[in-house]
């Protein structure tokens, strides 16, 4: 991948999308490729079909998606499974038919069986049933990902797929009703530290700016003193991975010769993990998110809702080998965050 070649970049806008802009940019690749979903409607087959012919992108990272966490997923499970087959079903065999010389599909590490091995190695897919909550959006990704395989398989062509672990970071969504986990406990904690400063007028206004805060929140950061309710028991365990790693990561996997890349995977397993290798359970978590945001009242889990899957740590012996380590801490990772949302908070 030369400094010249034309790069698209699907989903710009996104959290994993834009981190990759950001990261090609600062890198010195400029010839870029970037369309609105106003300007390109992904799951339109022939609108697609028309930008590649006209476009001709010589590489492809494919990052854009529907995405959400458990609440997004289970309410809208047949908006998760059409939208995103469509995305990817689309640009992938564009990217064949106009000759793209690589593409990156990323996926996501919600592929896994719910009781997977722990760390989940590559290999883990498709070994056993998939957690319900997010299973639509769990079996369309898992099509990307044969998509890429069977595309190589039968065409020869260069399609590589990543999984990465959670991600999180500037440009995040904060939106209550189907954000995830990470950026959920930053701005339930945020709004209850407000509450207890009896900053209202600071809640109006973060409301406007990202979205509406359920009738349950409220009554929690609003009750007296104010608290935090989280879902499940908080002994879930989950891994995290800043977004400029992870857009790190997939440059770095991009420009890897093919000879290197297929060296360390297999004609039928062509995906690698990206991730730190180490997870936490979600009450730690949270006990760092409210240090970082100087909160110190109460924290309740209502074990009456669901953890979802017990444990999602994956196995990076594959990355590592080929050369890739991640380079910010969680507690490092959340301030960068939590400053890049109070930022926000201002506009």
């Amino acid at each position: 991948m030369n400094r010249d070649s034309l790069i698209y970049v699907a989903g710009h806008r996104g959290l994993v999308g834009s981190a990759i802009v950001r990261q090609l940019k600062n890198t010195g690749y400029d010839n870029l490729l970037l369309k609105t979903h106003s300007e390109l409607d992904l799951t339109d087959q022939q609108a697609v079909n028309n930008f590649f012919e006209q476009e001709r992108p010589e590489y492809v990272f494919l990052a854009a998606a529907k995405v959400g966490g458990i609440l997004a997923n289970n309410t809208f499970p047949a908006d998760f499974i059409y939208q995103n087959l469509m995305i990817e079903a689309n640009i992938i065999h564009a990217a064949y038919e106009y000759k793209v010389k690589r593409l990156l599909f990323l996926g996501s590490s919600c592929i896994y069986p719910k009781f997977a091995k722990q760390p989940m190695k590559e290999s883990e897919l498709l070994n056993g049933k998939l957690e319900k909550t997010n299973e639509p959006y769990a079996i369309a990704k898992i099509a990307g990902i044969k998509l890429c395989e069977s595309y190589n398989r039968q065409y020869k062509t260069d399609f590589r797929s990543v999984m990465p672990t959670n991600l999180y970071g500037p440009g995040d969504n904060f939106d209550l009703e189907n954000s995830h986990v990470l950026p959920a406990l930053i701005r339930k904690f945020h709004l209850a530290k407000l509450a207890s400063e009896k900053k209202f007028d600071a809640i109006q206004e973060n409301e406007k700016i990202f979205g509406p805060i359920p009738e349950d929140i409220k009554n929690a950061i609003f009750s007296s003193p104010p608290k935090v309710i989280l879902w499940g028991t908080g002994k879930a365990k989950r891994e995290f991975l800043y977004i400029d790693d992870m857009a790190d990561a997939c440059i770095h996997l991009m420009k890897l010769p093919s000879d290197i890349y297929k060296e360390h995977t297999e004609p039928m397993l062509s995906h690698i993990n990206i991730g730190t290798g180490q997870d936490i359970s979600i009450k730690e978590l949270s006990s760092i998110v409210a240090q970082i945001i100087e909160f110190n009242g109460d924290v309740i889990f209502d074990s009456s809702k669901p953890d979802g899957t017990p444990r999602k740590l994956l196995d990076v012996t594959k990355i590592k080998r080929l050369g890739w380590f991640p380079k910010t801490s969680l507690k490092e990772g959340i301030k960068k965050t939590y400053n890049w949302f109070l930022e926000k908070s201002k506009e």
